[in-house]
């Protein structure tokens, strides 16, 4: 059997390069992906920027801790308290201390005092530290220097003099006054640097709560202290949900293309059990061809795997979504998982083919050689039926108990890829029908397409599967996106009942409140903890409001109580929440971590997750007000009352563009590694099983010419069969795409969002129109080389 095992491997170099090419990049993609997701595992701790050179840093409380079943919880909170009067008074008793504040200044710039600049690396490149209180120092091109601004803070808008330009720093964009300025604008200490050892300091600070910085904690007071760590978790989701896909469509397209190489081999199982092979022998045949095929694969796709990876890393860096010190390391284990995978799909993928085609007999074996006769067999019936029904009945099953988690990313990439495989299976059976309504063509061309097809109907259905992989996660994908946005711009249009928004605070709302008929919102973005199951805390955004106005500017989706009754011991809450019952009282921590207990006035509904939670502004734990949301038929009397005041106005259609979701730069990036990367090896997919069943069809093609038809009508055939299928696999995936994205629509009127269905037209066409002519570029020129052979000479072989 070894000499038929290498005879065969020789005689059928062909169909096994196209499955070792598969196998190749599919581990390649699998152990790419595993050294990206293992590479997130381990991170260097990020180092402290803005206090890197403060001996000690002391901060007020910025945990919460809650004791729970589980034991004690701790949780950042959004707004850390400020340092008590008293603590800084008793710590200038031990040393020498420098008060930090921050507050926002213009657009994406913080304000700090100038005494704070030399620990966060700031450097003068040009005039002098702020002396007088209208100067400041910026950061930037040195040329600014003696220049006016016109600045707006908390505190209003000023002119100030830029008396100094330092070097930029890469963590923030920052402003410095002088440090009364800065305490005039905000009275509040953020952070005190003491010159004093660590051990008076804490002995100095007692039971007060305060944080005690030293060395690499010093961090925690930073702009953005868990930065990289969360880059990193974002990185992680990203890669691990990549990594699902991938390895997806790689063991799906592996598989199929091992179990379509041994059904290409039907006439030559029937000749050798016609020779007197027995059931056994085949199957060790195939099964040894198969191993010696998965492990030259996947080793080699091991060795891609590690120039691929330090592609990936590179790209991440380059797309924002790395810490710009990321690498890949030196894990082994992710080529070890995708090896062995790639040598187990190889053999699973050959082995379900082969124990069919090892209990037919000799004569049978020859008759399904010429046309496919039986190719739904049982077991494919019952994998196919199982896979749909429970792709199917997952998706209800989330629509009658938590339509939200229909929304979530995890869900949507995941759920196509039980229909892919159940369509996979069940394609044999659909492919018959689908072909009679595609190849509408008419004449001898269309009649050879359909009955070409029919009698082919694995080859048909092997070809159609890469194409239905990449229709379908492409529609299902950025049509799940697409639809979602789109749902949430109209939840936002439907909610928005505000004239103009304006971005404020206490001093802008009290110019607008003096103008006649003009209703004021204000709003403050906070957020509030409750613990959930009484083992940890949950943190949900909320926004401090002025109930009195609250139901005038934004028309709020109640299910139960009513918003009128907002106030000081109140709280609005929607359904996700675990207790959400009107009248029922909540214990819950504030911003800052004060506990409070309110009652339930209002319930909303879910929606698409941007209902948060209401409260009024005693409950804001700290948060300043940030946004006016203004009713008014007298907008003129508006504009001209804040036209002093530096803020910004918008009108409500411009703040509904500005708030649209959109895709950035970064999400595009983790599109790409997402989707593109398993599109372009389905499209590679296309390419190798398009060329092996074109190569097949040697004897199929020489027939034609011996009846008569030219080269070129031959070839006309090979181009119109080649369309047909795509077009099959593309009717197959746009089917997956529409019941995934008809069940988030489900989702969303389930939630009370009603919006249409968005298609992703552009990708819908180009996916299959790629794989059209990748398919045509393999099959087209195999044609022709078969076509260069006499026909008799083919037909003896």
């Amino acid at each position: 059997m070894l000499m038929v095992t290498s005879s065969s491997l020789r005689a059928r170099w062909l169909t096994l390069a196209g499955a070792f090419a598969a196998l190749c990049l599919g581990v390649a993609l699998i152990a790419t992906m595993g050294l990206g997701l293992a590479a997130t595992l381990h991170a260097p701790e990020q180092p402290p920027e803005r206090f890197a050179g403060a001996p000690v840093v002391v901060r007020g409380a910025g945990e919460l801790r809650v004791p729970s079943s589980a034991g004690e919880r701790v949780r950042e909170l959004a707004r850390p308290r400020a340092v008590p009067p008293e603590v800084v008074a008793e710590l200038a008793r031990t040393g020498p201390v420098v008060a930090d504040r921050s507050f926002p200044v213009d657009d994406g710039v913080v304000g700090h005092p100038w005494p704070v600049a030399a620990f966060g690396g700031y450097r003068l490149i040009a005039g002098h530290e702020p002396r007088e209180p209208a100067e400041i120092v910026v950061a930037g091109d040195p040329a600014l220097a003696g220049r006016a601004l016109r600045v707006r803070t908390p505190a209003g808008v000023d002119s100030y003099t830029v008396a100094g330009v330092v070097a930029p720093v890469p963590y923030e964009r920052a402003v410095f006054f002088t440090g009364g300025t800065a305490a005039r604008i905000a009275p509040r200490i953020d952070n005190l640097v003491v010159r004093a050892s660590p051990e008076a300091v804490r002995a100095a600070t007692g039971d007060s709560g305060v944080q005690v910085l030293t060395g690499n904690d010093r961090r925690r007071a930073d702009p953005d202290p868990d930065r990289d760590r969360d880059a990193l978790i974002a990185m992680n989701a990203l890669l691990g949900t990549a990594g699902g896909v991938t390895a997806f469509v790689s063991v799906f397209v592996v598989a199929s293309t091992f179990a379509f190489a041994v059904a290409q081999r039907r006439r030559e199982i029937g000749l050798l059990r016609t020779a007197g092979a027995t059931p056994g022998q085949i199957r060790v045949t195939i099964l040894a061809e198969a191993a010696v095929t998965g492990v030259l694969g996947s080793a080699a796709g091991c060795a891609l795997a590690g120039h691929g990876a330090s592609w990936l890393a590179r790209l991440l860096v380059q797309e924002k979504l790395a810490p710009g010190w990321f690498t890949i390391g030196e894990q082994r284990w992710p080529y070890w998982a995708a090896f062995w995978i790639g040598v187990a799909v190889a053999l699973s993928g050959a082995a379900a083919a082969t124990m069919r085609a090892g209990r037919i007999g000799p004569v049978e074996a020859l008759r399904e050689a010429a046309a496919d006769t039986t190719v739904m067999t049982p077991g494919r019936w019952v994998s196919g039926a199982g896979l749909l029904a429970t792709g199917l009945g997952m998706l209800a099953w989330r629509l009658l108990s938590d339509p939200g988690e229909a929304l979530h990313r995890k869900t949507y990439v995941t759920q196509p890829m039980l229909l892919i495989s159940a369509i996979a299976l069940l394609a044999p059976v659909l492919v018959r029908p689908l072909t009679r309504a595609v190849a509408w063509l008419p004449g001898a061309i269309g009649m050879l397409v359909r009955e070409n097809a029919r009698a082919g109907v694995r080859r048909t259905a092997a070809v159609a599967a890469p194409v239905l992989v990449t229709v379908a996660l492409a529609g299902s994908l950025l049509g799940a996106t697409a639809t979602i946005d789109r749902a949430k711009s109209a939840e936002m249009r439907t909610q928005a009942a505000a004239d103009l928004i304006v971005r404020g605070g206490d001093r802008e709302a009290a110019a607008v409140r003096a103008v006649p008929g003009a209703r004021v919102m204000t709003s403050a973005q906070t957020e509030i903890y409750t613990m959930e199951d009484g083992v940890a805390p949950i943190r949900s955004r909320a926004e401090a409001v002025d109930p009195a106005t609250l139901g005038t500017v934004r028309r709020l989706p109640v299910r139960a109580g009513s918003l009128a009754g907002l106030d000081d011991d109140g709280i609005v809450v929607n359904e996700e929440w675990a207790e959400h019952t009107v009248g029922h009282r909540v214990d819950v921590w504030l911003g800052d971590g004060t506990p409070r207990s309110l009652r339930i006035v209002a319930v909303l509904a879910t929606g698409t997750g941007s209902n948060g939670v209401y409260v009024t502004a005693r409950n804001a734990g700290g948060a300043p007000v940030d946004r006016l949301e203004i009713a008014t038929g007298d907008a003129v009397a508006v504009r001209a009352v804040l036209r002093d005041s530096g803020a910004p106005v918008l009108t409500r259609e411009q703040w509904l563009a500005e708030q649209r979701p959109a895709v950035n730069r970064q999400t595009r990036a983790g599109y790409l590694v997402v989707l593109g990367i398993a599109l372009i090896y389905t499209g590679i997919a296309v390419a190798v099983t398009m060329l092996a069943a074109t190569a097949e069809r040697t004897h199929d093609l020489a027939v034609l010419r011996l009846a008569g038809a030219a080269r070129a009508q031959v070839l006309l055939v090979v181009a119109a069969e080649t369309l047909t299928v795509v077009a099959v696999g593309t009717v197959l995936g746009m089917i997956v795409t529409l019941v995934n994205l008809l069940g988030i629509w489900a989702a969303l009127a389930t939630l009370s969002v009603w919006s249409a269905i968005v298609l992703p037209w552009p990708a819908l066409v180009a996916a299959p129109a790629a794989c059209a002519v990748v398919a045509l570029i393999a099959a087209m020129p195999a044609a022709a080389v078969a076509l260069r052979a006499r026909p008799m000479e083919t037909i003896r072989r």
